[in-house]
């Protein structure tokens, strides 16, 4: 197959053909195809395009920086604004250029941005500039960013009402080919009419993908001669007075709007029929969902011709041209609009006919009986559209394929699937500075605003409320004079300082209220992509400005306070702490009388891992290994790093902590947890596979696949966790698409998601780009899910696009941590229930599980290969209908980590050819620490717990373990075969070695683990035994290669120094020579607990000998009461050491609450006694 001639810059440069482009590109594409066109006309002209950035718009100022160059080249000047109000101010001034004589150029268009509430906030200056008009060779396109589900935003939006308060013009385009049509329509009008244009943007336009045809001729515009003008014209003038201006706007400017509207027939008829009975009217992204509906049942064109159905597409949603809407409703009974939010175009329309002869009846948002038809709540389903338009086209047509689909669809609306055990909510990224800026001292509470923070309210941060951007604070302002609480913090990220807020913190100030502000300086603002400032913004002179405002005081936290040392711009009496002391320099300022300000300066981690990438950021020969031998599960590292790249490892003696390498950005804030197991590797490198490479040489060439045929559209849908690299992979795809000259959907379900929450695209793969009409799948309607992330595809969002029986998935088995763990240490991972809940929905036999990213981070060295590794497993399964040769190539142009892409698809094509080999080459070289077995009898279970407390302290110590435990044995033996009517359960020895260990000895097995655990507490010489045995060391070389050294993070009791605010260790970091010298401190551990212990007097280990002490008497009391009504309270009583966990003031709170637990587990197993000895006392 001949592929397509295609570089990246596709998109903006080429004048025919077709451009793989997403929506956002496409705008960026339209200032230079302006030009051009301006060009050929003979005009010289030059564009200015600004804005604010945010959700569905995010990304746009990103892209624009990309191509500024060609931008540029086009005389087009990019500006990011300092606000969305500002941006329009100034979009306002282009427009009067050559008022006096001073333009440059023969004209100016202009083009706008921001997200609804920009929209909102921006009024005055839109409405001002609308009412001044435009220059004839200028004109404003004002794009819309409208989030209506709120999926990144703190309101859900809708903008028409706003532009239609303000008189302008609104433009709905349907998919990225409408985007650059409606783009070059509106500065068209806005020249022609002398307003502004509004181009409205929804995530289901602006961001997703498509092959655009971008010739030039295919759009013609034309403009309306015999429209009566006033006198100078429709455009900007001067002098001119605001009565001049409404007058011209109301008088003749809309009218003006309406013919030339009415001349391109921008709202028109795509389907029609002479004796059509039934009008659909829809507009923008809803249109989109029609033509979904519509084919979901099964009607094109000439089938809609046969029902009586008429189709028309609204690309100018306001105002409406009441002629052409009479002309579509001449004969029609009813017409049915479709638009999404509140209705726009039902009401004009109802205007537009009101008195006509004959006139149909109208339903939209309610039906005639006035019941709710399309709800103006959140957004549409296609599948709801589809069944109330095929209701009512049975209502005129009796076609039995059109019930039977209608019923068909129905039933896809209430799926058969199980409940959802987990759902993955975006989360602070690994390494962010917000883990640790967003904590508030006891006691106190924090306020949240816009940004990354705004996720701090589902953390545990005290955190509740949040304010519009720029307001924040601004809300205590009102509640303070009425509420108990003296104080409170308010987070501001830098961005949202800078665009507005520190108006807030002027407001603060003024009403005299005690809140200490803490702006979040992690420069980039992180939620929309990580964009640089838009402005020169540091922090000495935040720290400046604050003070001129007023604050009382003002402090700088870092995690790199020394990079200030000799600052000269902070103003007096500023003092830098180290981000350790957060908590101090809280307590402190929450006490100070009116305004405060804490500016916690610490970079984005994802903007470090983006710079690093780029070199442009140092990258610190520095990473952190925990050694799960000295772990204790306490989940204190999660407690001070929130952060999710602290994951989870089982091993036989309990759940420990590993740090997942690939995800780490080396924050570090980790190893402040209260405990000894945190190590610090200087130097070296990750170890990747080495047979991975020299067996590869081994695999054979692979069979070609059987592709499988696209019959209409192939639909795939791709899941996996926001910030992983899964975007990429639809963008794979759709290149490859590209290239094959196919037609390809993408849309990108993102919302918070690029913060580890969930993603969802939608693939839909056609023949030919004119049979897409929408990139959005319904339910029931996926070929074949790739499933990046388990939580994810086990998501009734994902599940919901299976049909049973049909669907293929491939789904990555890796059990990817949500950010419950990090507050939860026993949390699980409900596995097992998501692949049953998958395979539930799929059906037997059409899904497939594999550790996809344990795979690729062994045979790759990084997780984030992982999803181009199942790529090329479902690609060699036959399932995606695309080339090698065209997948290959599209990863060559995306020119990012090819090699590392390109053979991590390979591997996948291997491993879905010979899974079993490709496991064997990826751990064949694997190096571990020799690990016994866990043991899977309860003797089994005795012995090797008597064997560690050999290696612990001696055989004696060993004995007194056995002693108990076989004495709790024996009384469990006699209780069971009381129970159960016979004799005894065999003791220890003989075929016991046969017997499991969750066996019918539930309580023996409980104490054989716990009183262990008590016994083998981890004190100075265990630390150090467990640091020197050679385990340890094991690990690291099978972790790291090269030269590297080890740094340990210790607070040895005798001599560590405490947190006076939280009494906590301070901990220091020891060098190698401390494995030296815990290589001798370990072989005293003959001292342990004798007079000549120097350790065993402290508080904390007097404790650990009082636990054991104190568990055995509670066994004496266990197997004194036990009966048949307290058995399972005896074991979990006998349990309540798991819980026990941690060092120093950690293992002290936990020992509390068991405490507290035991009290009440030993008042049950009393009661249970009792009554069983009174049932027995009945029966006798």
């Amino acid at each position: 197959m001949k592929l397509r001639d295609v570089t990246l810059d596709d998109k903006y440069t080429l004048e025919s053909g077709y451009a793989f482009m997403t929506g956002i590109q496409a705008l960026v594409r339209l200032p230079m195809v302006q030009r051009r066109r301006d060009l050929a006309a003979g005009r010289n002209t030059a564009g200015f395009v600004t804005g604010y950035r945010g959700s569905p718009l995010g990304v746009l100022d990103q892209q624009m920086k990309r191509a500024q160059g060609l931008l540029q080249e086009h005389h087009v000047k990019f500006h990011t604004a300092v606000n969305e109000d500002l941006a329009a101010t100034s979009l306002w001034g282009t427009q009067q250029a050559n008022l006096l004589g001073e333009g440059k150029y023969d004209g100016v268009f202009g083009m706008w941005y921001g997200k609804g509430p920009g929209v909102d906030r921006s009024g005055d200056a839109l409405r001002h500039g609308n009412l001044a008009g435009t220059m004839p060779l200028g004109g404003v396109l004002a794009l819309l960013g409208d989030d209506h589900t709120c999926e990144s935003s703190t309101t859900c939006h809708q903008s028409e009402f706003a532009m239609m308060d303000a008189m302008i013009p609104v433009l709905n385009p349907s998919g990225v080919q409408e985007i650059l049509d409606c783009g070059l329509i509106g500065w068209a009008l806005s020249r022609y009419a002398g307003t502004w244009a509004a181009l409205k943007c929804v995530h289901d336009t602006v961001e997703s993908t498509a092959s655009v045809d971008i010739g030039s001729s295919r759009l013609k515009l034309i403009t309306p001669e015999d429209f009566v003008l006033p006198e100078g014209g429709m455009q900007i003038r001067w002098p001119d007075t605001p009565q001049e201006q409404e007058r011209r706007l109301h008088e003749f400017k809309l009218p003006a709007v309406l013919a030339f509207a009415r001349l391109n027939q921008l709202n028109r008829t795509i389907w029609d029929t002479p004796d059509a009975r039934l009008g659909l009217v829809s507009t923008g992204k809803s249109y989109m969902d029609v033509r979904l509906a519509l084919e979901e049942l099964g009607i094109d064109e000439v089938l809609a011709q046969r029902l009586g159905l008429r189709l028309f597409k609204v690309a100018m949603s306001w105002p409406l041209d009441p002629e052409g809407l009479r002309e579509f409703a001449q004969g029609l009974d009813c017409i049915i609009v479709v638009e999404e939010k509140r209705g726009l175009i039902e009401p004009q329309l109802k205007d537009a006919l009101y008195g006509m002869t004959n006139a149909p009846g109208i339903v939209g948002k309610h039906d005639e009986s006035g019941a709710i038809l399309f709800p103006s709540a959140m957004a549409l389903d296609p599948n709801h559209i589809a069944v109330e338009l095929g209701k009512r086209v049975l209502e005129y047509a009796n076609d039995k394929n059109l019930q039977k689909r209608v019923a068909f669809i129905q039933e896809l609306m209430t799926p058969d699937l199980v409940p959802e055990p987990l759902a993955r909510l975006p989360y602070f990224c690994a390494g962010c500075p917000h883990n640790s800026s967003t904590l508030v001292p006891e006691g106190s509470r924090a306020l949240s605003g816009i940004g990354c923070h705004y996720m701090a309210q589902w953390m545990d941060r005290s955190t509740a409320g949040y304010t519009q951007m720029g307001g924040e604070g601004s809300s205590w302002v009102g509640e303070a004079h009425f509420s108990k609480r003296e104080h409170v913090f308010q987070n501001v990220g830098d961005g949202t300082y800078y665009h507005s807020g520190f108006l807030a913190l002027r407001a603060a100030v003024a009403a005299e209220v005690n809140v200490t502000f803490k702006i979040l300086f992690n420069d980039a603002v992180a939620m929309t992509g990580g964009q640089r400032m838009d402005g020169p913004l540091t922090v000495p002179r935040i720290t400046q400005q604050v003070m001129a405002e007023g604050a009382k005081c003002v402090a700088v936290v870092t995690d790199e306070p020394e990079k200030y040392k000799g600052e000269t711009g902070f103003p007096e009496g500023t003092v830098v702490y180290h981000r350790k002391q957060l908590d101090e320099v809280s307590r402190e300022f929450r006490e100070i009388p009116g305004t405060s300000v804490i500016v916690y300066d610490q970079t984005c981690a994802a903007e470090k891992r983006r710079r690093r990438k780029r070199g442009e950021f140092p990258d610190p020969k520095r990473r952190i290994l925990i050694n799960e031998a000295v772990c204790e599960g306490c989940g204190d590292c999660g407690v001070k790093s929130n952060c999710v790249a602290v994951l989870p490892l089982e091993t036989e003696l309990g759940r420990k902590r590993t740090i997942d390498q690939s995800a780490c950005n080396k924050d570090y804030s980790c190893a402040n947890g209260l405990c000894p197991s945190f190590v610090s590797v200087y130097g070296g490198r990750l170890r990747k596979s080495k047979s991975a490479v020299t067996e590869a040489d081994t695999y054979d060439a692979l069979p070609v696949p059987e592709l499988p045929e696209i019959d209409g559209t192939y639909n795939i849908v791709i899941t996996g966790v926001g910030g992983t690299g899964v975007i990429t992979v639809g963008a794979l795809l759709g290149m490859a698409a590209h290239l094959e000259g196919k037609g390809i959907g993408i849309i990108d379900m993102i919302g918070l998601a690029q913060k580890g929450g969930a993603v969802l695209s939608h693939l839909r793969l056609a023949n030919h780009p004119g049979e897409i009409h929408v990139p959005r799948i319904a339910s029931g309607g996926t070929d074949l899910i790739i499933g990046g992330d388990l939580v994810v595809t086990g998501g009734h969002k994902a599940l919901s696009t299976v049909r049973k029986g049909h669907t293929r998935l491939v789904v990555n088995s890796y059990e990817m941590i949500t950010g419950d763990f990090t507050k939860n240490p026993d949390w699980l991972f409900p596995n097992l229930e998501l692949k049953q809940g998958i395979e539930h929905a799929a059906g037997a036999g059409n899904t497939e599980f594999l550790d996809a990213t344990g795979l690729a981070t062994v045979l790759m060295g990084d997780a984030i290969a992982g999803n181009l590794f199942l790529l090329g497993f479902a690609f060699q399964r036959g399932l995606v209908p695309l080339g090698a040769e065209s997948l290959e190539k599209a990863i060559e142009l995306n020119g990012v980590a090819v090699e590392m892409n390109k053979t991590a698809f390979l591997w996948g094509r291997r491993a879905a050819h010979d899974l079993g080999k490709v496991c064997k080459t990826a751990f064949a070289d694997t190096v571990v620490p020799d690990e016994p077995i866990a043991p899977k009898t309860l003797d089994a279970l005795i012995n090797h717990r008597s064997q560690l407390l050999v290696e612990y302290q001696n055989q004696a110590y060993a004995e007194r373990y056995r002693s108990l435990v076989e004495r709790v044995r024996e009384a469990e033996s006699v209780f069971v075969a009381k129970e159960r009517g016979h004799g005894p359960l065999l003791q220890s020895g003989g075929s016991s070695d046969q017997r499991p260990a969750t066996s019918d000895q539930p309580l023996t097995e409980a104490v054989a683990q716990y009183y262990f655990k008590l016994l083998a507490y981890k004190d100075e010489y265990e630390v150090a035994r467990l640091y020197t045995n050679g385990d340890f060391l094991k690990k690291v070389e099978a972790t790291f290669e090269g030269d590297y050294a080890l740094q340990l993070h210790l607070a040895p009791p005798l001599w560590s120094k405490r947190n006076p605010g939280t009494g906590e260790p301070v901990k220091q970091t020891y060098g190698p020579w401390m494995l030296k010298t815990m290589g001798v401190l370990a072989k005293f551990k003959f001292l342990r607990g004798t007079a000549l212990d120097p350790f065993g007097h402290t508080e904390e280990r007097r404790l650990e000998r009082q636990l054991s002490k104190d568990y055995e008497a509670l066994l004496t009391e266990i197997l004194h009461r036990l009966s048949s009504g307290n058995h399972m309270i005896a074991v979990e009583l006998a349990s309540l050491p798991e819980h026990i966990r941690g060092y120093d003031l950690v293992k002290q709170r936990s020992v509390e609450q068991v405490k507290a637990k035991q009290q009440e587990l030993l008042q049950k197993l009393r009661r249970g006694a009792a009554q069983s000895q009174a049932a027995e006392t009945v029966e006798a």
